[in-house]
């Protein structure tokens, strides 16, 4: 059964980090690239960042960019986001996805709140 399991969130100042994970079972991990996106409350969903399988390649949106960092570790089989000098409009459930075997795949999210 495929899984993916998002951890990490919290409540943090402005200016503050977070590190959030994304646990994956049920698949041959690191053949599929992953993406972190976002949904603020009341609004769409907003892509963040992503990497390819092998983890050489990073992509980010201009939102975010210089302040997150995506990893992967293959062997854990577990996606990362750093999140740093996060702001008040980071406040979002954050979710790790994939396309597997031609299905979107989600976790159930995590809530990041950045507030004073």
């Amino acid at each position: 059964e495929v899984q993916l399991v998002e951890s990490g969130g919290g409540l943090v100042q402005p200016g503050g980090s977070l590190r959030l994970s994304c646990a994956a079972s049920g698949f041959n991990f690191e053949t599929y690239a992953m993406s972190w996106v976002r949904q603020a409350p009341g609004k769409g969903l907003e892509w963040v960042s992503a990497v390819n399988g092998i983890g050489g390649s990073f992509t980010y949106g201009d939102s975010v960019k210089g302040r997150f960092t995506i990893s992967r570790d293959n062997v854990k089989k577990t996606l990362y986001l750093q999140m740093d000098s996060l702001k008040p409009e980071d406040t979002a459930v954050y979710y790790c996805k994939s396309i597997i075997v031609g299905i979107v795949r989600w976790g159930q999210g995590t809530q990041v709140t950045v507030s004073s």
